[in-house]
């Protein structure tokens, strides 16, 4: 691919980018309330209000606000949160860590079992495991993260508890390196399996119906006639031209794990970015949700180039001039 197909769809980024940002800021500005009101208490007198409302710039007049708004977002300086007082930045930095070892480990196990299971199940088509493996993914693909986090709860928090029911860490936490990173996968295991069930189902689906798609292709019967193993059809022709949507299925789901499972984190109380950026939307908490828009739309858009730049190395026949 050439460097001039890159600067345009980095320029196409940028242009998406900057329209996100303005949405963003209007959209906020337009719900009906005041944030500030959210904050002050009946005893504030008229200056210590109007104090308020200038240390978070809402005394300047709109276009005012709006310049101020990309400028801290350029610059990633979020401000403080209305509710808490805190640096957004700081409080999603702080929180993002609890996000990624669930959402990451989550992902990758879905991804991973999804992709093995689509392969190994389309080359079995019609067989009694094939089915049963297919009945089971859609079973669990039907089944939302949060019930499945309930019913494992209830199992293995209630009727034989083995795990922990919430939180990231013990109380107190334990002394040492290795006692603190089992602690941490031992209270992750539930909400990761949770996610992980409710989740492996549609990466199986998605990967078994391509390959068994392009197993009747003419190229894969070609392929077949030239006497190449059955290993080699599979891989290097089948898989390898339906990895190109795989890749962008990916690229486009690595945006998730920044968001946050929302109601598998308040499930099992995990000090996560999906419940904060839910609590700062019901709360009118701006400075927290346009940072956290901000850069969920970032990562949406590094994701969306980096798939363009993987295309070519996944399958060949994608070239540009």
């Amino acid at each position: 691919m050439s460097g001039a197909y890159y600067l345009r769809r980095l320029g196409y980024a940028l242009v998406t980018l900057f329209i996100i940002m303005t949405l963003n800021f209007v959209i906020f500005r337009l719900m009906p309330g005041d944030p500030v009101s959210l904050i002050m208490s009946p005893d504030f007198t008229p200056e210590m209000r109007q104090l308020l409302r200038e240390r978070y710039g809402l005394d300047k007049p709109m276009l005012t606000q709006y310049f101020l708004y990309l400028k801290s977002m350029i610059t990633f300086d979020f401000g403080r949160s209305f509710i808490t007082r805190q640096p957004v930045l700081g409080e999603l930095l702080a929180r993002l860590p609890n996000t990624l070892l669930l959402l990451g480990t989550s992902f990758v196990l879905n991804v991973i079992i999804g992709i093995v299971l689509g392969i190994q199940m389309a080359k079995r088509q019609g067989s009694r495991i094939e089915t049963a493996v297919t009945g089971v993914s859609l079973f669990f693909n039907a089944m939302p993260s949060f019930f499945v986090g309930l019913l494992l709860l209830l199992v293995f928090g209630y009727f034989w508890p083995v795990f922990p029911i919430r939180g990231t860490m013990s109380v107190p936490p334990p002394t040492g390196f290795w006692p603190v990173v089992l602690d941490r996968i031992y209270h992750l295991i539930l909400p990761v399996t949770a996610v992980s069930l409710s989740g492996f189902g549609s990466w199986y689906l998605y990967t078994r119906n391509n390959v068994v798609g392009a197993l009747g292709q003419d190229y894969v019967l070609t392929a077949r006639a030239k006497g190449l193993t059955q290993r080699e059809v599979l891989y290097r022709h089948a898989f390898r031209s339906v990895l190109p949507p795989i890749v962008t299925l990916v690229f486009l789901s690595l945006p998730g794990l920044i968001t946050g499972a929302v109601i598998t984190e308040s499930i099992f109380s995990l000090y996560g970015v999906g419940r904060y950026l839910v609590d700062a939307t019901l709360q009118q908490d701006y400075p927290v949700v346009q940072g956290c828009f901000f850069i969920i739309a970032v990562a949406v858009l590094v994701c969306n180039l980096l798939a363009d730049l993987v295309y070519g190395l996944v399958d060949p026949r994608i070239r540009l001039r």
